[in-house]
């Protein structure tokens, strides 16, 4: 069985070049620019979460450093951070007996923010696959899924373009506050269909 103990806390070198980005792991300064953008409408409207308590998010952001179980990572532009990443790993789904060693903490969900001033430039897209080989290649999971409403396009377009193929369509499965219950689609991932990443 893989415990939380058996996972590195935070795998690999950081920080990391990707394309024009440095990602880094948490620290207060970078949570605190994350903050400042995180509950504006613009940023929300696609979000299930759309309003976090900005010490809570803080709190459980720089706790990730020593959680296995959870890894976040910041993305900076030069002096500006611009985006954020985080991937949570679970249990896979199904008989919870017999070989535990099979699905526990063998799977993952993803999920990237970008700051709307810097959105179509790609950088979801690099975070999204930043994530990806943080599961397969370094944590060596075997699945991994992001959510997201059907109707979020940009959303739907960064994880085909990494990769991901569309696994569930929820037929008005999401509610929004603002549009009412929505569609809903689930991507996913298995360790076997990761291929490097292309950016």
């Amino acid at each position: 069985m893989m415990l939380p103990q058996d996972l590195p806390e935070s795998p690999g070198e950081w920080p990391r070049r990707i394309g024009p980005l440095t990602l880094s792991l948490p620290d207060p300064e970078g949570v605190d620019a994350v903050l400042r953008r995180r509950n504006d409408p613009a940023v929300t409207e696609w979000l299930i979460q759309t309003r976090m308590d900005p010490e809570s998010l803080k709190k459980e952001w720089l706790s990730s450093l020593t959680n296995p179980l959870q890894h976040v990572v910041i993305a900076g532009l030069g002096d500006e951070v611009v985006a954020s990443g985080s991937l949570w790993i679970v249990d896979g789904l199904g008989q919870i007996h017999g070989y535990p060693e099979a699905y526990s903490n063998r799977e993952a969900g993803i999920d990237y923010l970008v700051d709307p001033r810097y959105r179509g430039r790609g950088f979801a897209s690099r975070i999204a696959e930043v994530m990806l080989g943080l599961a397969f290649d370094e944590l060596h999971l075997r699945r991994v899924t992001a959510g997201c409403f059907a109707d979020n396009h940009a959303s739907r377009r960064i994880l085909e373009r990494s990769g991901m193929r569309l696994e569930q369509y929820g037929i008005r499965d999401s509610w929004h506050a603002d549009y009412g219950w929505l569609d809903g689609c689930t991507y996913s991932l298995l360790a076997e269909e990761w291929t490097s990443p292309k950016l």
